[in-house]
């Protein structure tokens, strides 16, 4: 069944080389004990690697059951070696942190046996080899013999058809040698046994052939064998451990040298607990704001505005262009934003206005609609009547404005009432009625007291303020207009108590809460919608309104022909002949219903040519879009630098790796002595580097837990802010999967070189 032709095998030591064979011919029986004697270096246990598939020959061939083994490759001996061979070495060669009912199953792992059937299948061979009692301790626990019985019984565990011995009784003592021999005699009648040994003695007591080696040649045969043609066997069965059966056997390492493995897991864990705890300060961050932006900034109104400023950026040439990737050109482009900028008017006609009228209530606080009539506000002051102003000119350069003083409260009560304290007073409910509103801080500025001459002592109680009254002079008192002439009235006590005024008193106070963010009123007076709904209306139908229609070249007020500063158009606002809305304030009820709002006008434009479309600010989103963009920034920088911890220990985990390769060099040897594949020995070493990235993982997670605990009630007791970090289980898994991605990928090239261990020269270390 065995063929050995003209077998050359030599190796190299340095810059020589020795020949180890010399052109050997054998045949053997199918079932024969043959003992191999010779002196040591003669080639025994090379010959013997030979036939194991362990090494191969320079030239010649090796035939087996027929077939010729010249065009082998790498799977094929092992499938040889798997299926064909058993060996039995002198040493022993279990591997120390199996069970002896492992050691022997290991053979039926790689040829993928089911964990259920390879572990009947050692336990019956184990009780062949009288080991009954010892299935279950460490190699380490058993005596010289009961380890080499182990040793039969992994080599008989597949059936093969050729079982190698290798000095098998050369550290055992008389009595145990004997009953090894014996064990090993039984077994040739059923397979071809094949011993190399020193012992004469051994040889003529228990085989039934004696070859004779000398300087890597055959000097005897006691039984000589002529190969005869026979039926060539079908193929060797398939070699493949799984995935599962690796990872046993891997963990199974680990457990032995647990120490080592927690440290490195520990320190494998850095990496994942710094990404772990910038993501859950992030993540926390961003809910944090859109809190923030939900609870308080939703109630920021959407604006429309009449004139809008947007910039079309989409005839810049296409390099130039890139709104979502930064590219610094090789070249210099002269752009010309002012043709850019595009200047969008809101028409607030009768189709726009029908459109914002329609949207769903549910959805809105209250619409505020702002337009630009002159209010004639007065109050009395030591009992004489004197106009206040009504809007304060604030900020400085190109970003000052004009803030009114006198404005029109939203609709909703209760929503005011959700962001502001009412700190003096009641809340408007006639029309009669106004509120006052604070700094958030309860200050108020000299130039606000100056405007509105308000009577205050410094510091003032909150409820000084309600012994003020405003009186809005109507356009018919004070414009009188008689044969197409206006006369403008002076201000006294019989103006002030004209029946065409309106007096509004001052009945509450608010502030905006603590922790409610940016107010949306301004400070001053506010006014119920229904109130300034019919101050409009007054205005409108005035006699002045109606004359200044009439009049298209002169303002009616000054007498001044109109001109590119003073147009008729914006005297008509002025004056209130026309009350097209400025701007429209639209105050959501929440911030999902905010969204909602912008996604009906998105809807509206699409049904509209470009001039008509409703362009929508949104002050909030700017903000939070801000502060979001600032977040993820942060968290990108800490995020990498916590990467860089990562991947140090990662790096470490791969260093271990290597030192378990180094480590276990004997058990690759084994390993491959049983058929293992090259594959099969990396696979066992990346489930080893898995194993601890997962644990690492996991532990950093759970680490990661912890020490968000102690944070958050850091973060509590100085900014009062609860339960503030957030981990979702969905990062910590993508956590877990990266420090198992990135030791698996660490452990690559000490599994590969694992791989290609020279499994005889593996066999040798210690």
């Amino acid at each position: 069944m065995l063929t050995l032709k003209d077998i050359v095998k030599s190796y190299k030591i340095g810059t020589t080389s020795v020949q180890a064979l010399k052109g050997i011919n054998l045949s053997f029986r199918r079932n024969e004990f043959v003992s191999i004697l010779g002196p040591s270096g003669c080639g025994k246990t090379t010959l013997l690697n030979l036939i194991g598939g362990l090494d191969h020959m320079d030239s010649g061939d090796l035939i087996i059951e027929g077939i010729s083994t010249k065009d082998y490759k790498d799977g094929e001996w092992d499938r040889y070696r798997n299926d064909a061979i058993g060996f039995v070495f002198q040493s022993y060669n279990l591997i120390s942190h199996l069970s002896v009912l492992d050691n022997v199953s290991m053979a039926l792992a790689l040829s993928g046996i089911k964990k259920k059937e390879r572990l009947e299948r050692a336990r019956k061979v184990l009780i062949e080899v009288g080991l009954e009692d010892q299935m279950h301790k460490k190699p380490n626990q058993l005596s010289g013999g009961q380890m080499q019985r182990v040793a039969i019984a992994r080599a008989l565990v597949n059936n093969p058809t050729i079982l190698l011995a290798d000095e098998p009784t050369g550290a055992l003592d008389t009595v145990t040698s004997e009953s090894i021999m014996s064990l090993i005699q039984s077994l040739s009648s059923e397979r071809l046994v094949i011993m190399v040994t020193h012992n004469p003695e051994i040889a003529q007591a228990y085989s039934s052939r004696i070859i004779q080696l000398r300087d890597g040649e055959v000097l005897s045969d006691s039984n000589p064998f002529t190969y005869e043609n026979e039926v060539k066997r079908s193929e060797f069965k398939t070699v493949a451990m799984s995935y599962l059966s690796a990872l046993n056997s891997s963990f199974k390492n680990l457990l032995t040298k647990k120490g080592r493995t927690i440290i490195t897991s520990f320190a494998g864990s850095i990496g994942i607990i710094g990404i772990a705890l910038v993501l859950a300060l992030s993540n926390g961050m961003e809910t944090y704001v859109s809190a923030i932006e939900s609870e308080t900034l939703a109630g920021f109104p959407l604006q429309l505005n009449e004139n809008v400023v947007t910039n079309d950026l989409s005839q810049r040439p296409i390099d130039v262009f890139r709104p979502d990737e930064t590219i610094a050109l090789d070249q210099g482009v002269i752009v010309d934003s002012e043709s850019e900028r595009v200047d969008h008017t809101n028409l607030f006609n009768e189709s726009s206005l029908a459109f914002i009228e329609s949207l769903n209530p549910q959805w809105i606080n209250s619409v505020t609609i702002q337009r630009s009539m002159t209010l004639n506000v007065a109050t009395s002051v030591n009992e004489t009547p004197s106009f206040v102003t009504t809007s304060l000119r604030s900020g400085l350069g190109p970003l000052a404005s004009n803030s009114s003083l006198f404005f029109e409260l939203p609709q909703d009560e209760q929503f005011v009432l959700s962001i502001y304290d009412l700190v003096a007073g009641r809340y408007p409910t006639s029309d009669n009625e106004a509120i006052f509103v604070l700094e958030d801080d309860s200050s108020l500025d000299q130039s606000v007291v100056n405007a509105l001459l308000l009577n205050l002592s410094n510091p003032f109680d909150f409820t000084q303020l309600l012994e003020h009254s405003f009186t809005y002079i109507s356009h018919d008192a004070l414009y009188v207009v008689e044969e197409d002439q206006v006369e403008i009235q002076t201000l006294d006590t019989t103006l002030m108590n004209h029946p065409s005024n309106a007096t509004v008193n001052i009945v509450g106070v608010i502030r905006i809460k603590e922790g409610s963010g940016s107010s949306f009123l301004n400070v001053g007076v506010g006014t119920l919608p229904s109130f300034n709904q019919a101050w409009l209306e007054q205005a409108s139908s005035s006699q002045v309104a109606e004359l200044q229609k009439e009049q298209t070249d002169i303002n009616v007020l000054t007498g001044i022909p109109f001109s590119t500063f003073n147009t008729y158009e914006a005297t008509l606002r002025s004056i209130g002949s026309d009350l097209t809305p400025q701007s429209i304030l639209i105050f959501p009820k929440d911030f999902e219903s905010k969204t909602l709002i912008k996604e009906a006008f998105d809807t509206y434009n699409e049904t509209v040519e470009s001039p008509d479309q409703l362009i929508v600010s949104d002050l909030a989103q700017t903000l939070s879009s801000t502060i979001s963009s600032l977040i993820s920034t942060i968290t990108l920088i800490l995020s990498a630098f916590a990467a860089i911890s990562l991947f140090v220990s990662s790096i470490m985990i791969g260093i271990i790796t290597y030192v378990s390769v180094i480590e276990r060099t004997k058990e690759i040897g084994i390993m491959r002595s049983l058929g293992a594949r090259k594959k099969d020995i990396s696979r066992i070493f990346n489930a080893e580097a898995l194993i601890i990235g997962l644990f690492a993982g996991i532990l950093g997670i759970g680490l990661s837990y912890g020490l968000l605990v102690g944070v958050d009630a850091f973060i509590e007791s100085f900014l009062g802010i609860s339960n503030f970090s957030s981990l979702p289980s969905s990062y910590a898994l993508v956590l877990i999967g990266l420090s198992a991605g990135l030791t698996l990928i660490a452990g690559l090239f000490p599994s590969r070189m694992a791989a290609h261990q020279d499994p005889v020269v593996a066999l040798r270390s210690e």
